[in-house]
């Protein structure tokens, strides 16, 4: 008998059914048969998928059934249905990044997280649709929560996958806002962790402030899709790569918190206004001490040198992106979208001058916030500035995203918050390296908030 129509998404946790994978109550099979199920359900809907390999999934799935079967899993993920952003380079899929100059492209190659999470058993279930170069140009994808709603960007698929229980776990992207804002609009844990903490080997999405990062059902699932990721393969060369337990961190109650504006708190809505407002008022009464612009000179400094972090940020990424762009306007400028063409052509006249004082810049901004970490666990702030907002010729504003990118530090999008029967995320900036400390707060919050 065929699953009933969803009217609403609904999130599947991988890490919540494995229990039952060893009595053989059910089975990883049986799990991507649900996931399949759903997939064909949702997908003429969403169109989150740019393609997908159902028979070599449902082949790993097998095998995974038979490890827990046997009582040797590989990995605590093994024969978890993923996704993939379509940035990001798979061997037996091709890798177009959103654009029609690259339409059937195959490198031959895994990415390192890609190797890294077949070698743990997951199963990749396909390639999930990105805006055009991971930038901002839409490819159609829609929000499952409300299908004339943008699902944000530039993990767009990952995002509309995950919320609809399709997977459990997909790979994204972030260089501005294109994990924590799409996690936001689809209601499920967004994880940006500190740059260069899982190794981006084969993603296309290379410039500095860039990271791989995991959308998921709830926290134990991206936690442990990226402990299977650095185990494998570690951080980009010459890093340490993401540190912390091989187990999710558990609650840890905050003493002190910072709850931060930043730019886009002219953009929020009243709605987002006031369920950060109430959370703040819970957590007051738990206990936990609020710091504000308006009563810390620390965090009234920091916001202050937040102000511009959208343009720097773009500065950056513009004169590390030019060569790319360049080479794309030479093989065909009529193939590049128009949101891509207007902002490569924005930045293209930057100096290598610039672009060092820019670097500048933002290592005295980002030294401002470690120092933040003297009388503050974390900071708190909205996602997004509101819900998904209607239509799909934007992935909406980015600005709640921007901070934790230009800081380099782990962020995550907690689906706390509903306005007008849309999801909103809660989001949790940590400090450098300290991505587990994140991980900890966001379960308290998680249980409290």
């Amino acid at each position: 008998m065929p699953a009933p129509q969803q009217k609403k998404p609904v999130m599947r946790s991988y890490l919540a059914a494995t229990r039952d994978f060893a009595s053989g109550k059910t089975t990883p099979r049986q799990f991507l048969e649900d996931s399949l199920a759903l997939l064909e359900q949702w997908e003429p809907r969403i169109g989150a998928f740019v393609c997908t390999d159902l028979a070599a999934a449902g082949e790993a799935a097998d095998r995974s059934a038979a490890r827990w079967r046997d009582g040797k899993p590989r990995s605590p993920i093994d024969g978890m249905p993923v996704g993939i952003k379509d940035i990001i380079e798979t061997v037996d899929m091709p890798t177009e990044m959103g654009s029609p100059l690259f339409a059937g492209w195959r490198s031959q190659k895994d990415a390192a997280s890609v190797r890294a999470l077949r070698d743990v058993g997951a199963v990749i279930v396909g390639k999930t649709v990105t805006t055009e170069f991971a930038a901002s140009e839409p490819r159609g994808t829609r929000n499952p929560w409300n299908t004339a709603h943008t699902p944000g960007g530039s993990s767009s698929g990952s995002a509309a996958a995950v919320a609809t229980g399709i997977v459990s776990a997909a790979l994204g992207t972030q260089v501005i806002s294109s994990t924590v804002r799409p996690a936001s609009y689809c209601g499920c844990v967004g994880f940006k962790p500190t740059v260069n903490a899982l190794n981006r080997q084969g993603s296309h999405d290379f410039q500095s402030q860039s990271c791989t990062g995991i959308l998921g059902a709830s926290l134990d699932d991206v936690w442990q899709t990226a402990d299977a990721i650095v185990s494998r393969v570690g951080g980009d060369p010459g890093t340490p790569g993401l540190q912390g337990p091989h187990a999710t961190p558990p609650p840890v109650k905050p003493q002190t918190l910072a709850m931060l504006e930043t730019a886009g708190w002219d953009a929020a809505s009243a709605g987002a206004k006031e369920r950060l407002g109430d959370c703040v008022a819970r957590l007051k009464s738990a206990g936990v001490d609020i710091h504000t612009r308006h009563n810390d000179k620390a965090v009234a400094a920091l916001e202050n040198e937040l102000v511009d972090a959208a343009e720097l940020s773009h500065r950056c990424n513009g004169f590390e992106a030019q060569w790319f762009f360049r080479t794309m306007r030479d093989r065909d400028a009529g193939k590049l979208g128009r949101i891509t063409m207007e902002r490569t052509l924005k930045y293209d006249s930057l100096t290598l001058a610039d672009y060092r004082a820019d670097l500048k810049e933002r290592a005295r901004i980002r030294a401002v916030h470690a120092a933040l970490a003297a009388h503050c666990d974390a900071c708190i702030t909205l996602a997004a500035p509101g819900i998904a907002p209607e239509g799909l010729n934007s992935t909406g504003n980015p600005e709640f995203g921007v901070p934790s990118s230009l800081l380099g530090v782990p962020a995550l999008s907690l689906p706390l918050f509903e306005v007008d029967a849309m999801p909103l995320g809660l989001q949790v900036i940590g400090y450098f390296d300290r991505d587990a400390d994140a991980f900890a707060l966001a379960a308290w919050l998680m249980q409290g908030c």
